[in-house]
């Protein structure tokens, strides 16, 4: 893989920052180092000495004096390498990269944490791209249609030099915000095809992959990856708690290098407490307590769904369609004989309290008219899912 094509001037010209390696380098030194080198405070003078939280299981995870000190700290901008650890061994575990073993020039797959999956992929539309949207189904993109809209332009194109051949592909395949749709294996095998015809890559953002209502889970675009062109992002915000913001990226070293430089520039790292807390979490939990404990989220979604499902069942029926989501907290319902919900949603659903999300806020282009609105079953209870649906 040329990843030089992917990669913009910006990129290109960042540097590591001597400083952050001199950070890395004093992290992973002995404790018998003299460092006069680093501008980090004295972890001393801080107000916070340890903590004690409870976990729902009725165990606590410990946060001691030394380990606090070491929480407060600045630390690597790729993640702290204990949690780094974990990850990996999480990914192999799912996903069986076929790039693990690779050499790092030839895509060997990397690992950085990140603060939320978003930070990884808020930075398009601001840089210009051209974004252009792909049809879908209920099973998520059509790959005929991605195979049309790719005809424009001959494969040759990927060796020109300015050439406008797309350079990726962006896809939620499971549980995918707003619609729900989730991309089966032979529609993710056909999409991968067409990424090495047109040598694009695929970013995977994956935030409902630990959401999915029924097993065996489809395989990942990660884990059919032989060349090193698919990014993969992942979160622990719908699982273990969406205000610690941590997320991590899997793909291929090249690149994953580049975005912890932007890292290095930009937000530092990840904020050092909950990396440690998760970790220390995730310790004493093991894969299996981790998984377990999925397990009960998901049966709490699920039954979620069902009853928005149920509801929907009673009193939309004929007046809207929609499909069970396979994954994820959103249902996507199409409301007849209405082009756009905007009017709907914001002044006649809010004035009997009701809040939904109106269709066109996930176009492209969110001037456009949409049909759809989009109705979480994350917060509500039961009682006032079928109350919003009765009204």
């Amino acid at each position: 893989m040329n990843y030089a094509r992917y990669i913009t001037a910006v990129s290109a010209a960042r540097k590591a920052s001597p400083i952050r390696l001199l950070t890395e380098l004093m992290q992973r030194s002995p404790p018998s180092l003299i460092s006069l080198a680093g501008g980090a405070p004295n972890p001393n003078t801080f107000p916070f000495k340890t903590a004690s939280i409870s976990i729902g299981d009725g165990t606590t995870v410990e946060i001691g004096e030394d380990l606090m000190k070491r929480a407060l700290q600045y630390s690597g901008s790729a993640g702290i390498p204990e949690l780094l650890s974990w990850l990996k061994d999480l990914q192999k575990r799912l996903h069986n990269p076929p790039t693990a073993d690779y050499k790092p020039e030839e895509g060997q797959m990397e690992i950085c944490v990140t603060t939320g999956s978003q930070q990884g992929l808020c930075k398009l539309r601001p840089l210009g791209c051209n974004i252009i949207s792909v049809p879908s189904d209920r099973h998520g993109i059509i790959p005929k249609d991605l195979k049309e809209i790719l005809s424009r332009w001959s494969p040759e194109g990927t060796r020109k030099p300015n050439s406008s051949l797309p350079k990726f592909l962006y896809t939620v395949p499971n549980g995918s915000n707003p619609t729900g749709t989730s991309l089966p294996e032979d529609r993710k095998k056909e999409i991968y095809q067409l990424a090495r015809q047109y040598d694009f890559l695929i970013i995977e953002d994956d935030p409902y992959y630990f959401l999915q209502f029924s097993k065996p889970w489809a395989p990942t675009f990660l884990s059919m990856d032989v060349d090193g062109r698919v990014v993969r992002a992942d979160s622990f915000s719908k699982v273990l708690s969406s205000g610690l913001r941590i997320g991590f990226l899997s793909g291929p070293k090249p690149l994953i290098d580049r975005v912890i430089l932007h890292i290095q520039v930009s937000t530092l790292h990840t904020s050092t407490f909950t990396q440690l807390m998760i970790f220390q979490l995730l310790q004493q939990w093991g894969q299996k307590g981790f998984f377990d404990h999925v397990d009960r989220v998901i049966e709490f979604y699920k039954t979620q769904r069902d009853v928005m499902l149920t509801s929907a069942d009673k009193w939309l029926k004929g007046l809207a369609d929609w499909h069970a989501p396979a994954a994820g907290m959103f249902l996507w319902i199409k409301i007849k004989g209405i082009s756009d919900t905007q009017h709907l949603i914001m002044e006649k659903a809010l004035e009997k309290q009701v809040l939904l999300v109106p269709g066109r806020a996930f176009n492209i282009d969110n001037s456009q008219p949409s049909s759809y609105v989009r109705a979480s079953f994350s917060l509500s209870s039961p009682s006032q899912i079928d109350q919003v649906s009765a009204d």
